[in-house]
């Protein structure tokens, strides 16, 4: 009848030592955020480092794990902001899917590449957080809320951006594509040299 497809790259479940290391990630991120981001403040905004790790996580490592890493991070961000609960799960899911949809391939991009990349994910989901927190009827969440966390979070997202992204590839390791060697067919035989 029909073949069975090959299981998509983000749907095998994590290592166990995948998902402790990517665990630790999310609790250090969430304590560095409550304990120092929090109390940046420009205008009234902070720096947001849980928005950043779903998108990261969608980027490098496809748009299932970004997803799911969004739903947890947004659920344990709910827990501490007086918002809706489940606004920052659906904003979380939302952009690790869309991050991930925007990763080339198979390979992972580099890091001059997916800075930006993380950097307007985070405008992307401080934008929908305004958009739904208006929705829900927050007073002021698109007039004086959302301009200065824009610039606030866009800003953030290049700075704290390579840390994310160096921290989402030590607890999601990916073995990266062998790089051919010198010579004509790819590989170099021991012991010659091409003049």
């Amino acid at each position: 009848m029909s073949q069975v497809e090959a299981p998509l790259e983000g749907s095998q479940p994590l290592p166990l030592e995948a998902l402790v290391r990517l665990s630790l990630v999310v609790v250090v991120s969430l304590v560095l955020q409550l304990s120092l981001l929090d109390g940046v403040r420009v205008a009234g905004a902070h720096p947001d480092l849980l928005v950043l790790l779903p998108v990261a996580v969608g980027l490098l490592a496809g748009p299932d794990r970004g997803a799911s890493v969004g739903f947890v991070v947004g659920l344990v961000t709910d827990l501490v902001l007086p918002t809706p609960f489940g606004l920052s799960a659906l904003v979380g899911t939302l952009l690790g899917a869309a991050a991930g949809s925007l990763r080339p391939g198979r390979a992972r991009p580099s890091l001059w590449m997916a800075v930006p990349l993380v950097a307007a994910g985070a405008a992307a989901g401080t934008v929908l957080r305004g958009v739904l927190l208006a929705l829900f009827g927050v007073p002021k969440a698109l007039t004086a809320y959302l301009p200065p966390a824009l610039v606030v979070v866009t800003v953030g997202g290049l700075v704290l951006g390579p840390l994310v992204l160096r921290a989402v590839r030590w607890a999601l390791p990916v073995e990266e594509p062998a790089r051919p060697g010198p010579g004509l067919g790819g590989s170099a035989a021991p012991g010659r040299v091409r003049t």
